[in-house]
């Protein structure tokens, strides 16, 4: 009787503890599914029972400082298709109607039509004219439309490399609209709506709704009149000097906002050449803080006020000039071969005489101009907070010999941005304050909150009020008596420095026939506001350089900007009408001119017809000032420029040889040695420049020996 009861309890015990197990298999499949894959599962679900649909928030506008809106977002639409409403039997009429207005690949449109996914965006950015025909050809529920965005630049190719542009889907890619995209882009939405097997949307379903944020708006510096100005006399120069590119900016120099910039040539935002990288990288290049540039004889404005602040010179101070000096046996030249001669200060900057700025240099010291350069922000960024800007290159001042340095007083072996160097020619002018340039006024949030707002601000005071007074009337005096007479603007005080620099090879040789003409401006001479540099690369015009190929167009920018800003010309004695002279020869235009008191300015044969001319027909300009002549013979020539034309070489190694050994070897390079202290001897062990650095010919080598010669 025993044995079946035990039996029983057995299997009660075996099947207690199957169900047992099965129990604690199930709660754990339960936590998996519930814990584990909860989020997963109900994702799933979701994806199932709803339709997702992302709303775009509208990317924020950018202004100029009038209000003008820049880039803004302009409504488009998106073709949106959900694959499982399409009836399979309607799949290929869908995709082959679809391809077709779009101008989509069929095989493509159809692929996607007949996908497992939940929705697909077939195309972006379509204009309401093609979602009218989509409708008109009712294709069922498994395709319709949604309000989409599309980057709208208002005023074109206007602002191009500062603003840059964005993506297709609307993210900035270049300049403003990729530096600031965190500000511009907002936050997407979303809408969320019930739907059945089939993906179609249920008549009495929830639907819910996440508002898209919109992004901030951003307020510029900038003036779309002043850009508009300079970009019409920059292409103009471009075209007329056939030349690789012309760089313009405008700054305020009383607070450092930069009104205008540009390169040209350009580009249009709405339609950058996405197909051809190279040329799209060209275009969008912001070369105004990009590139750096020996700045040639505009430099020299810094030279002055340097010198002057430093009293290594005064208003007093008389120069001589006799076609050269000599430093440290190397001799360099004017660019008047036959000299200046007998000089006053005010005559020395008129006439940009290198030797005279080669004394300034020298009297002030390495150590004194450089604590100037660097106090005028050469060599380092000017934090403007554009996209790509340069530093700029300026030699350590160890490598300085008193031949680099005497270059660097009349603009070479020193490398500058053209932002660099308007930022600290507004110091020189506006009081002796450097100033802080930007191009962002204010970020606005949409409900008019300021998200950021920046102000003029002084970096340091530089120089002091007394040397900028000066070097504005030295300055002024170079355009109503000297060199930038084809800047004078009749009824306007204005200053300024014309500048012709070279540019170096491969080789690091001068490449000959490759300059850099520019003029650096500002006005009113007395007050000045502006500060403008027009900057021509490469102009193929022959002899025809510094104040004749930069300076009038110039004077054609700070003209209209300062009537459109307010400021009244006074009397305009000794101005006269340009005439029209296109159609003649060199020869009768020459002499149409001069019936006016006007200059012709040319390279051609007399005989030879005028094609252009600059200032253009019309306009108002001083008495004897320079018209440019071109003709379809006008081309490329050795020209005469207004800095010594320096052959670079490279620094040979000098290590390990003796002292005679080390004085040949830099000597057949065009080198001289300096020993310091000169009483050392035994092998060199130590060399400044290094080998292999280029260096301009007649350059200093400091080279240290393994006996000092100290006991």
């Amino acid at each position: 009787m025993d044995a079946p009861g035990i039996s029983n309890k057995k299997r009660l015990k075996i099947m207690l503890g199957i169900i047992c197990g099965l129990f604690f298999v199930l709660s754990i499949r339960l936590v998996k599914i519930m814990v584990i894959d909860g989020d997963e599962l109900a994702g799933r679900a979701e994806s199932q029972q709803t339709r997702n649909t992302m709303l775009s928030a509208t990317r924020g506008k950018i202004l100029d400082s009038t209000g003008v809106v820049l880039a803004r977002n302009a409504t488009a639409y998106k073709i949106v298709v959900w694959p499982k409403s399409i009836k399979t039997d309607e799949r290929e009429r869908v995709a082959r109607e679809l391809s077709n207005l779009l101008g989509m690949d069929y095989a493509k449109v159809l692929e996607r039509v007949s996908s497992n996914k939940q929705e697909i965006i077939l195309a972006r950015q379509v204009e309401r004219d093609v979602v009218d025909k989509i409708e008109a050809m009712k294709l069922g529920n498994g395709v319709g439309t949604a309000i989409d965005t599309k980057r709208y630049y208002s005023a074109g190719s206007l602002f191009s490399q500062l603003l840059g542009f964005t993506t297709v889907d609307g993210e900035g890619q270049a300049g403003l609209e990729q530096k600031y995209d965190k500000y511009l882009a907002g936050k997407d939405g979303r809408m969320v709506t019930e739907t059945d097997a089939r993906s179609n949307a249920l008549a009495y379903g929830v639907q819910e709704l996440i508002p898209a944020t919109d992004g901030d708006d951003i307020v510029l510096t900038t003036d779309a009149v002043m850009q508009s100005a300079l970009e019409k006399a920059c292409k103009e120069a471009l075209e007329v000097n056939k030349a690789i590119n012309v760089q313009g900016i405008i700054m305020d120099c009383t607070t450092g906002e930069i009104k205008a910039l540009t390169t040209q040539p350009d580009f249009d935002p709405n339609s950058p050449p996405r197909s051809d990288m190279a040329l799209l990288n060209s275009l969008m290049r912001n070369r105004v803080v990009t590139d750096s540039y020996e700045p040639g004889s505009t430099f020299k404005l810094i030279t002055l006020a340097a010198a002057l602040d430093s009293k290594s010179v005064t208003a007093d101070t008389g120069f001589s000039c006799d076609g050269g000096c000599i430093v440290n046996g190397e001799r360099i030249k004017c660019w008047k071969h036959g000299g200046h001669g007998s000089q006053t200060l005010y005559k020395a900057v008129q006439n940009s005489c290198n030797p005279s700025f080669v004394r300034m240099a020298l009297s002030m010291g390495t150590e004194t101009f450089y604590d100037y350069i660097y106090s005028f922000g050469f060599g380092s960024s000017t934090g403007s907070g554009i996209t790509g800007e340069s530093a700029g290159i300026v030699t350590h001042q160890k490598y300085i010999t008193d031949n680099t340095l005497a270059r660097i007083g009349f603009g070479q072996s020193i490398a500058v941005t053209p932002l660099q160097l308007v930022t600290a020619v507004s110091a020189a002018v506006n009081g002796g304050n450097l100033m802080q340039p930007y191009v962002v006024d204010s970020i606005v949030a949409p409900d008019g909150t300021v998200v950021l707002k920046n102000e003029p601000t002084v970096v340091r005071r530089v120089i002091s009020e007394e040397t900028s007074a000066l070097v504005r009337e030295i300055a002024e005096s170079v355009v109503s008596e000297g060199s930038g007479k084809n800047a004078a603007i009749p009824g306007y005080r204005v200053g300024g420095k014309t500048g012709t620099a070279q540019k170096y090879g491969s080789d690091g040789k001068v490449a000959q026939g490759q300059l850099i003409a520019s003029f650096i401006g500002f006005a009113p001479a007395d007050d000045p506001k502006y500060v403008c540099l027009i900057l021509v690369d490469e102009p193929q015009v022959g002899t025809i350089f510094g104040s004749t190929v930069a300076a009038p167009f110039v004077k054609q920018v700070m003209e209209e900007v300062l009537r459109y800003s307010g400021y009244l010309p006074e009397s305009a004695e000794g101005s006269v009408l340009v005439p029209d002279v296109t159609g003649m020869s060199v020869n009768e235009a020459k002499h149409e001119l001069g019936k006016v008191g006007l200059d012709a300015v040319f390279q051609d044969d007399e005989n030879e017809l005028v094609t252009a001319q600059v200032p253009s027909a019309g306009a108002t300009v001083q008495a004897g000032s320079g018209v440019l002549l071109y003709t379809v013979m006008t081309s490329a020539d050795e020209p005469d420029i207004t800095a010594e034309e320096d052959e670079m070489v490279t620094v040979p190694n000098v290590l390990d040889k003796t002292r005679l050994e080390a004085s040949d070897a830099l000597k057949a390079k065009g080198l001289t040695i300096k020993i310091d202290p000169p009483d050392q001897s035994g092998k060199a062990i130590r060399q400044s420049p290094a080998a292999g650095e280029t260096v301009p010919k007649g350059t200093e080598v400091l080279v240290e020996f393994s006996d000092t010669g100290i006991g």
